[in-house]
């Protein structure tokens, strides 16, 4: 797919957010408190739920697989894994695979289980968004951690010239506390590339500083890279 010079894939989460899978829910209404509604509809379902869930899907392996990774079933997962290992590169019609899924919900452990038994840490779905892109969208601070401790390519960028930075930028919340803490872990890293434009031209501190309230991260870093002696 090809974009043109001044695409905007920010103005696209903005007008098309809907159509991006979230975690629990990817019927995405609105951005008001979509943080806090995020939170309550993942402990909305009951056990008993999630084994009649899984029950409907017993004859569709890859949907289940992807289910699971999506929300938290990791004993389903391993045992899914045990017996068909190629279901650990399964992926939906997006190219969402189960990495994906399970790092926007936030899902710690199944990620883990994932990559121990070999998924791809950078793999891309169709618009070029890599696992850690997911996290650091949905602000999931401790799987984006475990992402790039395992390779996870810190200066991706999306088909519109995102990387990981843009997209914590750009959807920072002072409601969500993980929102500053995934700014933080980003702009620690040693190799990242603050400065990196999008397709539209912007950097992630230009996003941050009219999109969310800890642009500051991004001034405290450009003055302790002011202080540091030149060799």
């Amino acid at each position: 797919m090809e974009y043109p010079e001044d695409f905007n894939q920010l103005e696209l989460l903005n007008t098309h957010g809907h159509l991006i899978p979230r975690g629990a829910s990817s019927l995405w209404t609105g951005i008001k408190d979509e943080e806090e509604e995020v939170e309550e509809e993942e402990g909305e379902h009951s056990e008993e739920w999630y084994l009649e869930k899984e029950q409907t899907l017993k004859d569709k392996p890859t949907e289940l697989f992807l289910w699971a990774a999506e929300n938290n079933r990791l004993s389903t997962v391993h045992s899914l894994l045990a017996a068909d290992p190629s279901l650990l590169h399964c992926c939906d019609e997006d190219a969402y695979t189960p990495l994906h899924r399970a790092a926007y919900s936030g899902h710690v452990d199944v990620v883990a289980a994932l990559l121990t038994a070999g998924s791809k840490v950078n793999s891309r779905t169709i618009d070029g968004w890599t696992p850690l892109h997911s996290a650091c969208r949905w602000s999931r601070v401790t799987v984006a951690s475990v992402l790039l401790q395992h390779g996870a390519e810190l200066n991706a960028q999306t088909n519109g010239g995102l990387t990981p930075l843009h997209l914590a930028a750009s959807h920072a919340s002072s409601l969500k506390t993980d929102s500053a803490h995934t700014l933080e872990l980003l702009l620690s890293q040693r190799h990242l590339k603050p400065n990196v434009r999008s397709s539209s031209g912007e950097t992630a501190s230009e996003i941050a500083r009219r999109s969310g309230p800890h642009y500051f991260l991004f001034e405290m870093v450009e003055d302790c890279v002011s202080v540091v002696p030149s060799s």
